[in-house]
């Protein structure tokens, strides 16, 4: 503990449209209609069967309706249609699965998986990539209803394998066995003729690559042809920005089976694409945006009223016997001169800046991940856990303390990137705040109003960001940014508002990456930045979250920031303030790794110093951690196993056998008052 831990994210599986609204609802589903439907998806009519699957597809966008279509086996129903003759039951049969799995979280698509949906799944895309690659081939043969069925069907379908294989290992192991790296990949592949498909497979496979080495062996020459093909693609929409990224993220999770001479040049492309998707200033691209979404709207109204004029004057025409086969003034034939078909489809505005966050939400989970070994062996943590002795003072008692070596790393190659490509910069600015304008204007519309969380989640990645980047680099690492000033940003960001922030996610991320910066800090002897009174303010905040990790964030400060003030004079009542606080926490916290947390921060605020000894005294801390030994052990023994996981377990026994010493330590200093921790 004491110490703060990188983070790593793992992708989330993207529910389609309007899901994210719906799987929430809690009318009570009636449970007719799943029979009912399940019942016409084997009618001889395709007609019917595309009507039944449409059907099912809207009710499995409501939670409380799975249940009634899982107990009617709706896979095994569903799944042979998407091999059905007719192409639109393929594409709304695999809608329904897909939406199904999005809904159904992890053990409905680990039940999807073990029902044999892989089977027709990846014959599926394996027949749609074949013709599309036909399609492209033979362009004089080409028939553009059979292609955009096609393309669409393959989008469904992709997206039903992301979920399936984001929640399940086995789905995995089926698409190394299964070989459907070549059809993905083909589909990544025809980017410049559908983006968005292109961009549903490489999340796709971005998640499937994400530690998985089996693939490797894979990815040949032309595997990464296309990978770097994409990656060099000029174009700049914020869908194409969207698609560099996740492809940028692919080739890092692959990095394996790039030659090492190519390694260093092949992450600064990676660090390059994500520079410039960050450079993009979001806000001014909402408002920018919005602009180009009025004007269209304003121009789509003249354009009609135009017509509508054109209409009465065409009449007019007609009535004194012109020509009926001739074109009048002012209207246009459609399919020849009508621009119509060339504008980008309805809230296109929308769905760029949609895009744009999705990229630098995407860039920025992925640096963090850069910044990230993988978690110490179980052999590491048992050196962890059984330190020797005599190294009990040396660890318990540095600066900033903790006993947890921080398992992060920054290799040269990326270190180096992130120089040149000015990652720390871009990091700390996408840590403000979104700009005011633009979340009035995502407040004031409601198709709008979705992006304010995807803003607010830029943000928080960034923190995250910022967390490990302290953590693993020195101060030359962050863009020449002064450790002062960083932690007067953070405390803005925190203290800028009236009311402190509740938010939980933005709470743990902010709170993550001050206690990276003050541990930080005291480890080069910088003085600390926060006051007492803004640090007692955000404990309090801190505390009345439900969350862990903000809990855990919040005592570890007040352990980093009071064994700084136990070194300054005239500062035994803060102490003591603090005191109290950590005390408290630890014997009433619900959450032993929280209380576990707060006895370890204890132990750095009084381990040594005048001022520490004096409030120690006051606050009675010996006799009331003598008291709470037994009932910490005790906790342990009934509350241990079952609710925390073996390396918290670990990480609890230290403490335990920690808070042992340092009552003895205690004891000490009470019959020797000139005894200090240097003299043990």
């Amino acid at each position: 503990m004491g110490k703060s831990r990188g983070r790593r994210f793992r992708q989330v599986p993207f529910s389609p449209a309007g899901l994210e609204q719906r799987c929430d609802e809690e009318d009570d589903p009636d449970e007719e209609p799943a029979a009912e439907l399940l019942e016409k998806v084997q009618h001889p009519s395709a007609e019917v069967r595309e009507y039944a699957c449409a059907s099912i597809s809207k009710l499995l966008q409501e939670q409380q309706a799975i249940p009634a279509f899982l107990q009617r086996d709706v896979v095994r129903c569903l799944g042979p249609l998407l091999m059905d003759y007719s192409l639109a039951v393929r594409e709304t049969a695999a809608g329904a699965l897909r939406n199904l799995s999005a809904c159904g979280g992890f053990e409905v698509c680990d039940d999807m998986v073990s029902k044999d949906i892989m089977t027709p799944l990846v014959a599926l895309l394996k027949e749609c990539s074949t013709g599309l690659d036909a399609n492209q081939l033979s362009p004089e043969k080409r028939i553009e209803v059979d292609k955009n069925y096609i393309e669409d069907i393959a989008n469904e379908a992709i997206n039903l394998l992301w979920n399936v294989c984001e929640c399940s290992s086995t789905a995995v192991h089926i698409f190394n066995k299964e070989g459907c790296l070549e059809a993905v990949l083909s589909y990544i592949k025809n980017f410049s003729t559908n983006v968005d498909l292109a961009i549903s497979a490489a999340n796709c496979l971005q998640a499937v690559t994400e530690d998985n080495p089996d693939l490797l062996s894979s990815f040949n020459a032309s595997s990464q042809q296309v990978l770097e093909t994409v990656m060099l693609c000029p174009e700049n929409t914020m869908k194409h920005i969207l698609l560099r990224t996740l492809t940028a993220g692919i080739v890092w999770n692959i990095k394996g089976a790039i030659p090492p001479g190519s390694l260093g040049s092949i992450i600064n492309a990676i660090l390059k694409i994500f520079s410039e998707s960050l450079a993009i200033d979001a806000g001014e691209t909402i408002i920018r945006m919005k602009e180009a979404e009025k004007n269209r709207l304003k121009l789509a109204v003249e354009r009609e009223t135009e017509e509508n004029m054109s209409d009465v004057t065409e009449n007019c025409v007609l009535s004194e016997d012109y020509d009926l086969e001739e074109i009048p003034k002012g209207k246009v034939k459609k399919g020849e001169n009508d621009i119509s078909d060339f504008l980008p489809p309805d809230q296109w505005e929308l769905k760029e800046v949609t895009a744009l966050l999705m990229a630098q939400q995407t860039a920025l989970e992925i640096i963090v991940n850069m910044c990230c070994s993988e978690d110490p062996s179980d052999d590491e943590w048992e050196e962890l856990s059984s330190s020797d002795e005599s190294d009990f003072m040396e660890n318990l008692y540095n600066d900033g303390g903790g006993l947890l070596m921080s398992p992060l790393c920054l290799s040269d190659e990326v270190n180096s990137a992130f120089m040149n490509n000015l990652i720390p910069k871009k990091i700390l600015e996408k840590t403000a705040f979104p700009s005011s304008v633009a979340l009035d204007i995502c407040m004031h519309n409601p198709s709008w109003k979705p992006l304010i969380k995807k803003l607010n989640a830029v943000q928080c990645r960034a923190l995250t960001c910022l967390q490990n980047l302290l953590l693993v680099s020195d101060t030359d690492c962050l863009g020449g940014a002064s450790l002062q000033s960083i932690a007067q940003h953070l405390l803005q960001l925190v203290f800028a508002k009236m009311e402190l922030p509740t938010d939980t996610e933005f709470l743990e991320a902010i709170t993550s990456a001050l206690r990276a910066l003050l541990q930080t800090m005291a480890s080069k002897n910088i003085s600390q930045c926060m006051t007492p009174e803004q640090l007692l303010s955000l404990c309090e905040a801190g505390m009345d979250s439900s969350n862990a990790s903000v809990k855990v964030n919040i005592v570890s400060i007040l352990g980093i920031s009071g064994s700084i003030l136990a070194k300054e004079q005239d500062t035994a009542e803060t102490l003591k303030v603090i005191g109290k606080f950590l005390l408290e926490v630890a014997m009433k916290e619900s959450s032993l790794v929280v209380a576990g947390e707060a006895l370890d921060a204890l132990f750095d605020v009084f381990a040594d110093g005048k001022e520490a000894e004096k409030a120690a005294v006051e606050i009675r801390l010996l006799p009331a951690l003598k008291e709470f030994q037994p009932v910490f052990k005790m906790r342990m023994r009934k509350e241990g196993k079952g609710r925390y996981s073996k390396d918290q377990l670990c990480v609890l026994d230290n403490v335990k056998m920690n808070l042992r010493r340092f009552i003895a330590y205690q004891e000490t200093l009470g019959k020797s008052p000139t005894c200090n921790k240097e003299e043990l």
